[in-house]
């Protein structure tokens, strides 16, 4: 579980993001980002309707994604809200699939350090 200072939460926080964020696709994810201005940088995680009509399926996908941002967060600049939304093709990914394209959608947006 991702420390309580990485959780991006509020609406309008999500709202800021999908407005003024810039944003990268690749593969089963498409990521926003935005600078916060903070000391940490915040995750929030969306999963929707159209990747399974079952929670538990879009439950799988979400925990999956936290986790490999939770191993990722020492390397990530800090000072960025983040949003990792999931598409119908990501529930059909193991983890590893996952993990690595978490890695290099973060690398090719920057917030990874080197």
């Amino acid at each position: 579980m991702l420390f309580k200072q990485n959780r991006l939460r509020l609406k309008r926080d999500f709202e800021k993001v999908f407005k003024q964020g810039k944003g990268l696709k690749l593969g089963c994810l498409f990521l926003k980002a935005i600078n916060n201005n903070l000391a940490d940088s915040r995750f929030g995680f969306s999963v929707g309707l159209k990747v399974s009509p079952k929670a538990v399926v879009r439950n799988k996908t979400r925990r999956r994604l936290r986790e490999v941002v939770r191993l990722l967060t020492p390397k990530i600049k800090p000072g960025y809200d983040i949003v990792v939304v999931a598409s119908p093709e990501a529930k059909d990914k193991d983890y590893q699939t996952i993990k690595e394209t978490v890695a290099i959608i973060l690398q090719k947006a920057g917030l990874l350090n080197q």
